[in-house]
């Protein structure tokens, strides 16, 4: 099966409509399953997998590099991994020091990322977060040598203001530097305000493909949180609830709940095919524990909603 695909900024990087986000992966799903998700996005026409270098450090007795090393044995036992776009990030804190952009450390990093990954490139290298601390041109300098020496292909931001995102993006021209090609934004029917006002102009003006993260706002928009109880239902259930669990969240659900009759698709569905047709979007990042959340993604991902359900979900989910 194949999907057309998008291309990813101005990059010569080519993806999937929808990318697996690889926070689960050696967390909520073990190896075994990550290694079947894999397969499975694989066969269903999917190529593009983001991960990070610090996921799963905040669960109990891990330590940063889990979601790399799953990945990177996946990649050396199936043979697979020209197939693949893979992402992954640098900037959190992993503890001893490890943390931000800076030059002499982004090295260090993308080469521990690499033999985790048990690769000799990544597609899409990313700061995990801005790092205010570090001059912009030394940070789009040294991914522009990581670029040069086939260590990385493309580079793009995650968890940037609009303010320094377009200040990279400035500097990158200035000086003739590598540029930010993609942004990771929290962004889903309830986390709307801050991409669309500043973020998502910018995006389309700069050509700078947007891979959102939080589609389903940590499984919220499936339906699966409606009261307080329902906190128990996963291991991040207690902060989706006190997040979303609200009144607009409530509202968002029932517009959701309509659509979702009306088309004959599940509410999680419906919630990332309306990502899906946001401008700049190129392709929402949405995570899976096991193979039917899997199936309903690729679901998605082919789900056409029309201008009567596109509507009753932006009034649904507009913010005061």
């Amino acid at each position: 099966m194949t999907t057309p695909l998008r291309p990813l900024g101005r990059s010569p990087l080519q993806v999937s409509s929808l990318c697996l986000g690889g926070n689960v992966f050696g967390w909520t799903a073990d190896e075994t399953t990550s290694f079947r998700l894999l397969d499975a996005w694989l066969d269903a026409g999917m190529n593009f997998v983001d991960t990070a270098d610090v996921y799963s450090r905040w669960a109990p007795g891990h330590s940063g590099g889990e979601s790399e090393r799953v990945l990177g044995k996946w990649l050396r036992s199936s043979g697979k991994r020209a197939q693949v776009v893979l992402a992954t990030k640098v900037g959190k804190d992993m503890g001893d020091g490890k943390v931000g952009l800076r030059p002499e450390y982004i090295r260090q990093a993308v080469d521990a990322s690499l033999q985790r990954l048990q690769t000799d490139y990544i597609d899409l290298y990313q700061s995990h977060d801005d790092d205010a601390q570090v001059p912009l041109a030394d940070v789009m300098g040294t991914f522009g040598e990581l670029i040069a020496e086939g260590k990385v292909r493309a580079v793009g931001a995650s968890n940037y203001s609009a303010a320094r995102l377009a200040a990279a993006l400035q500097t990158s021209e200035q000086h003739g530097l590598a540029r930010y090609e993609s942004l990771q934004p929290l962004y889903n029917l309830y986390d709307r305000a801050v991409f669309e006002k500043e973020l998502q102009p910018l995006c389309v003006a700069h050509g700078v493909g947007v891979i959102n993260f939080y589609s389903l706002a940590a499984g919220f928009l499936t339906g699966k949180y409606r009261k307080a109880e329902d906190a128990s239902k996963s291991p991040r259930g207690a902060k989706t609830t006190q997040l979303y669990l609200n009144d607009r969240g409530l509202r968002i659900l029932a517009a959701l709940e309509q659509v979702s009759a009306r088309v004959a698709a599940p509410m999680g569905e419906v919630a990332v095919a309306w990502v899906m047709r946001q401008p700049a979007i190129a392709s929402p990042i949405a995570s899976a524990s096991n193979l039917e959340q899997l199936q309903s993604l690729i679901r998605a991902s082919q789900l056409q909603l029309d201008a009567d359900a596109m509507a009753t979900l932006n009034a649904a989910s507009a913010e005061a």
